[in-house]
């Protein structure tokens, strides 16, 4: 089929908030020409598909997800919950990989989350699994590691080895490190193929160009079945970049992307006068990304009040909050969108002073400053987020996947975690992500998760702050598309709009929301190229 053609006889939610509903979409050339009624957009002379009454949306954006770590996610030891509900869990599928694995040849899995387990695994636990193998578990916050003896000895760290800023060696009572790295220590055990210094968790492993490629066409393909059209990567280092053009270069491309440059590379880009939004709608740079503090799943998020069931969490900061007011304010100078990962409520105030003191320098119309993740915003910090004009760009797929962890962890305070209604009510742009490879990429589990706001198990958290599903669609699409500076495009079926569209083979906007994600995909497009169709 060529990119012209009619779509009628459906049940179109355009995101327009001018004209939100319609019967046919026109598209001529891999644009849309038309929105409206069945009577006057269908013309004889043209290709149709009728859409048997199933829903159009716009193609769903992801503002925050690890595109290229999520394809190499799709090729690794899984050992996310349930899959693995204990340590002993965890041991079983570390051995049987071993079992399978040359000796002396690294062993990565990704997803434990031992808040699950009842207990923390150490490296002695993994020793029970192989000593043969250093072994390497990512933390499905993607802040943590957990590695073996092996994988200590072989990177050459002892007890002795001094914490780096912004991370931690775990220690037991005696001083032993367990072999639990955290955020910036986890750059000093995994075999990584660029130095971010302390401006993040490292998970950028050694690969080869042809695994990058083959992790972007992976993930790509996935996300096109869940009717993804375009994506932004959170965290782009020199060796994603290198992936996302060799992949362009070869023609494995199935989504648009827009890369967020990691801020240790900052100076790099002031150098020789470059800012993002830079490149085409297939593929450009985008904000520039900045870590305040650690993870909420992971318990490093950094608060006023400690947190835990005994007060155990205190959080840490990845910079003093004059250092990230430099960097910020420097960012800020050169043209830069910054977005800042900041979940604890202390770690928002650092960022906040920070782009405010940014816009006091160097005042900016439109800058669209983001906070990535925006955990847990006081009230006052909610009503400075809307006079700054920074977007909460959230993930309701933790409010699911972790959610009896934090109502435990965090008590009342759990409530408020992701404020959507909050939020919205005091003018704040709210985006809906997935944080993919931490929690699943689908946008229909995303959506479900902030319509319902149950835990895993079935607890409410929050429920007086769920969005309705005209307002997740929106968050998911046109808002998400003004995060990236592309809603004059992207993000809304709109005259003069690039077609990409979602065509969802039920009646998405009148399904309970529990049962959403069960909903088939019927058909992707991206410029009016079916780039997935399904039964």
């Amino acid at each position: 089929m060529n990119n012209t053609f009619v779509l009628f006889n459906g049940s179109v939610f355009t995101a327009d908030r001018n004209q939100p509903w319609a019967e046919a979409i026109a598209v001529r050339n891999g644009r849309i020409e038309a929105v409206g009624s069945d009577s006057s957009v269908r013309r004889s002379d043209t290709e149709e598909i009728d859409l048997g009454g199933r829903t159009v949306v716009p193609g769903f954006i992801d503002a925050h997800n690890h595109y290229l770590a999520t394809g190499e996610m799709l090729a690794q030891i899984d050992v996310k919950y349930p899959r693995v509900a204990s340590v002993d869990d965890l041991v079983a599928a570390i051995a049987d990989a071993a079992a399978d694995t040359p000796a002396g040849q690294w062993i990565s899995a990704t997803g434990f989350d031992h808040a699950k387990y009842g207990k923390t695994p150490t490296r002695w636990d993994l020793d029970r699994a192989t000593g043969e193998h250093p072994v390497a578990v990512l933390h499905v916050s993607g802040h943590y590691v957990l590695v073996n003896s092996a994988a200590l000895a072989a990177r050459g760290l002892s007890d002795d080895t001094p914490d780096p800023q912004g991370g931690q060696l775990v220690r037991d009572e005696q001083g032993r490190m367990t072999g639990l790295c955290l955020d910036a220590a986890m750059g000093l055990i995994i075999p990584t193929a660029v130095d971010i210094g302390s401006h993040g968790p490292n998970f950028h492993v050694e690969a080869s160009l042809d695994d990058l490629v083959a992790a972007v066409d992976r993930a790509g393909r996935a996300f096109v079945a869940a009717g993804l059209t375009t994506v932004c990567d959170a965290q782009v280092t020199s060796r994603e970049l290198r992936g996302y053009r060799e992949a362009y270069r070869r023609g494995d491309w199935w989504v648009r992307t827009a890369c967020m440059p990691l801020s240790h590379q900052l100076n790099e880009y002031g150098s020789i006068g470059l800012a993002g939004p830079f490149g085409n709608d297939e593929f450009w740079l985008g904000a520039m990304k900045f870590y305040a503090d650690g993870s909420l799943i992971g318990g490093t998020a950094a608060f006023w009040e400690p947190y835990g069931e005994h007060g155990e969490f205190g959080g840490s900061l990845f910079w003093g909050e004059d250092e990230l007011r430099a960097m910020i304010v420097k960012a800020h100078s050169q043209g830069w969108q910054v977005g800042v990962h900041a979940q604890g409520d202390l770690a928002i105030e650092a960022t906040l002073d920070a782009i405010e003191a940014a816009s006091l320098a160097h005042p900016r119309p439109d800058a669209r400053h983001r906070i990535e993740h925006a955990g847990c915003p006081t009230p006052d910090q909610i009503q400075r987020m809307a006079r700054l004009g920074v977007i909460a760009v959230n993930q309701p797929g933790y409010l699911y996947d972790s959610g009896d962890e934090f109502l435990e962890r965090l008590g009342d305070r759990a409530h408020m975690i992701q404020p959507f209604r909050a939020e919205l009510d005091a003018g704040v742009t709210v985006v809906l992500s997935s944080d993919s490879d931490v929690a699943s990429y689908r946008p229909l589990d995303t959506i479900s998760a902030a319509l319902q706001r149950k835990t895993i198990n079935g607890l409410d958290i929050g429920t007086n702050q769920t969005l309705n599903i005209e307002e997740a669609v929106r968050a998911h699409t046109i808002d998400a598309a003004y995060a990236l500076f592309a809603e004059d495009r992207l993000g809304s079926i709109e005259t003069g709009k690039h077609a990409d569209l979602v065509v969802i083979d039920g009646d998405l906007f009148d399904t309970p929301p529990e049962e959403i994600p069960d909903l088939p995909i019927w058909k992707t497009m991206i410029d009016g190229k079916i780039v997935y169709e399904g039964a």
